[in-house]
């Protein structure tokens, strides 16, 4: 919907021109309007202040009353957000009756008031996709929120004097106010998994704000305070349903219905991402019984793959007799729109080129809303990492008294037999892991084996993280369920999987074209009823169609050769781009990693040349990964053109150049003076440190 973002600072005077530059880097996520206000955090002159900026992208109320930042008059409270509300239209009726007073018919102003007079409790009432700032007049603070599972992003810059918020990382750091050093965790955690692990991202200075949290933050936050920890206002259910089979088919229809009903609400264009599958099969479906003239899209990329989905999704279009566009990629271009897909990265993953190329032809059709099937094989087990992370852990426990070596040398036997050394390294990483549920599907996630980063000099111990490349304490994954193997992994796809890559990647290569993309299978009572549910209805036939329970509420709108046809996905030969059209851009972005410090750059050419030579080696997202983080160098996040990245890390104290290639800043201080990084591979003295 648009682009949010704030400073709140003790010193007013950089306030204003951090936020309009913000709001410069973000027009692409609102062009239909602007906004910025300044607020008192503390009283005086010199007293701490709260910039709001604003970026519309204009869905709900097309007119001025939309506008942002919004202010309550009655109680100079004011807001700005970035979403949907689906449930307003109830909420705004509830106020009416207490006696609130609206000038327009927008979600916004329905939030604005909702917050003002329930306060934080009203959040937990919210159902809808958010992120938003609440400046309480009353009390001088500033409410910060997003919604249950991420949907809408919302990253933050906490400094002793600031802390600085916005809708993506690239205007955080184009305000000048929050430095660009990296961060070795977030970098690793990317190349363990294809995208950058929450609450990291890239940069030492910025996190990423936590889903179903909210946080309040005053005029402390500005002057070396330290703010009260965000605070979940939500999870997933934690008792199960004893629901049986009729009844869950019967309830999933009826909830699904009415969440398509409410995502189509929108004083604008919508249409529909049609595939050959199930889950947007059921969406078009319902879609066209409430708006007859919805228009449903397909990505066709016969001319360069020579099979997609373009004739069935067509046939279901006419079926339902909706219209139907297909977005055919040309070969011709293919190599600019991809070049364009990386240069515009708010940060650094394998996944979104299929979003981009559909949201790009998407807007130039008129439409300003998509509806989206994502979610789907997350709640409702489409993924083939259901079934095997159960039969893995089975497996695995059952050989635990098995000697870890004479299981690797059965693994090397493999390799020497022809298999895959990529796919060997991660069940090397498999069988000396995590063996439960929970421990193996996030294995069968890995981009990168351990033993991959580690040779690229970035091993757990040195950056900071988990065995598995994740963040050690509560901002893990939410824990499995005892006893219910496929729950575990849903709530780990939906938490891990889908938001840290689909839902994040989703929403930046969308926006890039000022398209809101809604996701009907994520409206939160759909969510907390199909969680609800025994593993056990969900789990589906071993050999036959995934998503069982999808299929069978859907059979009174899709068909049976629909219901029938197994998951396909939207596949594109990238491994052959990379080796054929692309592959100098590639070698390029390659080439840059390499020369950074931070990074053993033998490996990351090794890893290149050994994709090249030998293409079954590896899967294509590893390298993929090595040219999307190399590619931002090129040209950096925050928009800085050169081949000269930020560091790694902060400056050490008097530094000094250094004799060796360090693996951390790139210059060893002298003996005299020591390193003050934490984190440096090289002791005060100058003496290398042997745990790191």
């Amino acid at each position: 919907m648009c682009g949010i973002c704030g400073v709140i600072s003790a010193d007013p005077r950089p306030v204003e021109p951090a936020v309009r530059a913000m709001m410069r880097g973000m027009v692409h996520r609102g062009p239909d309007d602007e906004g910025f206000e300044l607020l008192p955090l503390e009283s005086g002159e010199n007293g701490a202040v709260a910039g709001f900026g604003f970026r519309r992208l204009a869905i709900l109320d097309l007119s001025a009353a939309g506008h942002q930042p919004m202010f309550n008059p009655a109680t100079g409270d004011c807001l700005v957000f970035n979403g949907e509300i689906y449930n307003f239209r109830q909420l705004r009726a509830e106020l009416q009756l207490g006696g609130c007073v609206f000038r327009g018919t927008s979600d916004t102003e329905v939030l604005l008031q909702a917050l003002s007079t329930w306060g934080e409790a009203a959040v937990g009432r919210l159902e809808g996709m958010f992120a938003f700032a609440f400046y309480q007049a009353s009390s001088r603070r500033i409410l910060l929120a997003r919604d249950p599972l991420g949907i809408k992003p919302l990253y933050v810059a906490s400094q002793l004097d600031r802390l600085v918020f916005a809708s993506e990382i690239r205007p955080l750091l184009g305000s000048g106010l929050v430095p660009g050093d990296l961060d070795l965790a977030g970098i690793a955690g990317m190349l363990a998994y294809g995208a950058v692990q929450s609450p990291r991202t890239v940069f030492a200075h910025v996190r990423s704000f936590p889903a179903g949290h909210v946080q309040w933050v005053d005029g402390g936050a500005a002057r070396g305070r330290p703010a009260e920890p965000p605070r979940r206002f939500w999870d997933f259910p934690r008792q199960t349903l004893a629901h049986d089979r009729p009844l869950a088919l019967k309830t999933i229809h009826d909830l699904l219905r009415e969440a398509v009903l409410r995502h189509l609400v929108a004083d604008v264009p919508v249409g529909v991402f049609l595939s050959a599958g199930v889950d947007s099969t059921v969406i078009a479906s319902f879609a066209r019984e409430y708006t007859p003239k919805v228009t449903a899209f397909t990505v066709g990329f016969g001319a360069v793959h020579g099979i997609d989905e373009v004739a069935p999704a067509a046939a279901t279009a006419a079926a339902l007799g909706v219209k139907h566009v297909s977005v055919t990629l040309d070969a011709a271009n293919i190599q600019a729109k991809w070049h364009d897909w990386l240069q515009g990265m708010d940060s650094p993953s394998i996944d979104g080129f299929n979003t981009y190329v559909v949201s790009r032809r998407l807007a130039a059709e008129g439409a300003v809303v998509g509806l989206s099937g994502l979610g789907a094989d997350e709640l409702f087990g489409g993924y083939g990492t259901f079934r095997r992370a159960i039969d893995w852990s089975r497996l695995l426990r059952a050989l635990r008294f098995v000697p870890r070596g004479l299981k690797l040398g059965a693994l090397s036997a493999l390799g020497a037999a022809g298999g895959r050394p990529g796919a060997l390294e991660k069940l090397a990483d498999l069988v000396a892991g995590d063996t439960s549920v929970a421990g193996v599907a996030l294995a069968l996630r890995r981009a990168l084996s351990n033993s991959r980063i580690e040779a690229m000099g970035l091993a757990t111990g040195r950056v900071g993280l988990a065995a598995d490349y994740l963040e050690a304490g509560p901002a893990r994954p939410t824990p499995a369920l005892d006893g219910d193997p496929f729950n575990t992994v849903a709530r780990l796809e939906a938490t891990h999987y889908m938001g840290d890559t689909l839902l994040r990647d989703t929403d930046a290569n969308s926006m890039r074209h000022s398209l809101e993309v809604r996701v009907p299978f994520l409206d939160l009572a759909l969510v907390n009823y199909v969680s609800a549910l025994p593993g056990r209805l969900k789990l589906g036939r071993r050999l036959g169609p995934t998503k069982l329970l999808l299929r069978e509420a859907g059979d009174a709108v899709i068909s049976e050769q629909v219901a029938n046809r197994r998951k396909t996905g939207f596949t594109l030969p990238i491994g052959e781009w990379m080796r054929g059209r692309m592959r100098e851009p590639c070698e390029a972005a390659i080439e840059q990693l390499a020369g950074q410090a931070f990074i053993e750059g033998t490996e990351v050419v090794g890893t290149w040349r050994t994709f090249l030579a030998e293409p079954r080696s590896m899967h294509w997202s590893r390298p993929l990964a090595l040219v999307v983080l190399g590619r931002s160098f090129v040209k950096g996040w925050s928009g800085q053109s050169g081949p000269n990245p930020p560091r790694a890390s902060l400056t050490p104290t008097a530094p000094a150049p250094c004799s060796r290639r360090l693996v951390v800043c790139g210059t060893r201080p002298s003996d005299a003076t020591g390193c003050s990084l934490p984190i440096c591979t090289y002791s005060r003295a100058g003496r290398p440190i042997a745990s790191l």
